[in-house]
């Protein structure tokens, strides 16, 4: 008896996995192979990158945060120092926005940890 192989199972699992080589150049876009070797690549640049950017915007805000606190005579360690010590429960993400976008309103943070 010839053994039971599922065409429509392993066909529709191929189709969506060569939906995600769409735009790829060469045999990256059409080959089997190929393209698996390449879609499972590019998924975990894709994880990875994910938490690199987490990891950017954080280095991000510190030096926003660290250029803010230089124009008020501390540097960013010791801001962050005070910060904490203080009521302040500002995250950094937050600190970084006072300090592009707001520079009065972090003047008074500044102000009020310096105390």
């Amino acid at each position: 008896m010839p053994r039971s192989v599922n065409h429509v199972a392993s066909r529709a699992r191929r189709k969506n996995f060569m939906k995600l080589a769409k735009g790829y150049y060469g045999r990256r876009k059409n080959v089997w192979t190929v393209a698996k070797n390449a879609i499972e690549k590019g998924l975990n640049y894709a994880y990875e990158g994910r938490k690199q950017k987490k990891r950017n915007f954080r280095s991000l805000w510190i030096m926003r945060i660290n250029a803010g606190a230089r124009v008020h005579g501390m540097s960013y360690s010791q801001f962050m120092g005070a910060v904490n010590k203080s009521d302040i429960e500002l995250n950094r993400k937050v600190l970084a926005d006072l300090a592009m976008n707001h520079p009065e309103a972090f003047k008074a943070v500044v102000d009020s940890v310096k105390k």
